[in-house]
């Protein structure tokens, strides 16, 4: 059986399965953030009996603490975090980035610190030196440490090390560091030839920041580059939505059709469906689990960009769910006035159900997407979703 299996076409979407070492994925998928080995929050039987078939592990933080050693004698992230089902792992390449930049939305800003600079000592041909967010120590990780950690750990998926190249940078910089993304993906890609298990997959990731040509040359090195067996699209994806929506189909239009397609770090709704609509099979973004510890649920509103913040005064006597359709049991069982008291008050019992809510949105969402995709009529479902219609697919 093929490693990925396309069901059904709506244009350039898909519907499909990635068969995985610990089992399927259907896609196109929204895959929730265990960076520190847990979705925060959550237990990991919550979260798969909301229908997530993956969840993310973050190499870069697994491997500053507890440290990848620890959880090799634990048997591996599987067994340490208690999830049996996949699990991809990011590279590290972003936290690099985001050790010197901040996030995207920092670096695009401008809005970076000295303090955050001074955390990045080198980035070299070698790799990257910096100091440990924990302690201050010297650390170092290039392509050779992103795969052992990401091999010890056992992911079902595994990124290749790349340099996340930063918004605020010229063209002649982003051809340089896409150069070098590219040989740390030989790199990789020889060192898993001859260490990692292997039914551990492995995804290059396209850089090339905001131009075209490199978006498409990296794009097409990584198609064509033998033992890769999907593809992710990462990096600065421009200023605004319409921007990053380009760089999207710029870095999609050489690949494969047979090869899984996954968009690192993006999960608004409106994002997700244009994404899809181009031919992104998996998605992992922070931010439905973030915003929640924020005091803010998703809701069926673009207006609001599908927002509610419950910390704002009018919800304090709202005797309203935040959504009388959701079976959640933020939705299910309590008011926004309730919701609203204990994200005033700090509770963590907010930060849980405004979690369990957000997953289930999105759970909710990437099922009604892959039926509408089998039914031929994704066009429809996203005009009726982004124009604040509750559509639904059965």
């Amino acid at each position: 059986m093929e490693p990925f299996q396309i069901d059904a076409r709506d244009g350039d979407a898909r519907a499909g399965v990635l068969h995985l070492r610990h089992g399927t994925v259907e896609t196109p998928a929204f895959v929730p953030l265990a960076t520190s080995a847990t979705v925060k929050t959550m237990l990991p039987s919550e979260v798969a009996d909301l229908g997530f078939d993956m969840v993310l592990g973050n190499t870069f933080h697994l491997f500053i603490q507890p440290g990848h050693e620890l959880i090799e004698r634990f048997g591996g992230l599987h067994e340490f975090m208690a999830w049996s089902q996949p699990i991809i792992t990011d590279s590290g390449g972003f936290q690099v980035f985001s050790m010197g930049h901040g996030s995207v939305a920092e670096e695009i800003k401008g809005s970076r610190s000295g303090s955050r600079q001074d955390r990045i000592l080198e980035i070299s041909e070698e790799g990257v030196r910096f100091r440990s967010y924990v302690d201050g120590g010297e650390r170092f990780m290039g392509p050779e440490t992103s795969m052992e950690v990401q091999a010890v750990l056992g992911s079902d998926i595994a990124l290749a090390f790349d340099e996340c190249t930063p918004f605020h940078v010229d063209r002649d910089y982003t051809a340089r560091s896409t150069e070098r993304t590219h040989r740390w993906l030989d790199r990789c890609v020889d060192w898993r030839a001859e260490h990692a298990p292997e039914w551990q997959q492995l995804y290059g990731i396209v850089q090339g920041g905001v131009y075209e040509d490199l978006r498409i040359e990296s794009a097409e090195r990584i198609a064509a580059q033998p033992g890769v067996d999907g593809i992710a699209v990462g990096g600065s994806l421009g200023q605004e939505k319409e921007q990053m929506r380009e760089v999207v189909r710029w870095a999609l239009r050489p690949t494969p059709a047979e090869k899984p397609r996954h968009l690192l770090g993006i999960g608004d709704v409106d994002d997700i469906l244009a994404s899809v609509a181009a031919g992104i099979d998996t998605f992992d973004c922070a931010t439905p689990t973030r915003i929640a510890r924020h005091g803010m649920a998703l809701v069926h509103d673009p207006d609001s960009r599908w927002r509610l913040d419950l910390a704002k005064s009018p919800w304090r006597e709202s005797d309203e769910p935040i959504d009388p359709d959701c079976p959640c049991p933020a939705c299910r069982d309590f008011t926004r006035g309730y919701l609203h008291y204990l994200v005033r008050a700090g509770e963590l019992t907010a930060k849980r159900l405004l979690t369990h809510h957000n997953l289930t949105f999105m759970a909710r969402l990437m099922s009604e997407i892959r039926q509408a995709i089998r039914e031929g009529r994704l066009a429809d479902y996203a005009e009726a979703v982004t124009s604040g219609g509750r559509a639904r697919t059965g």
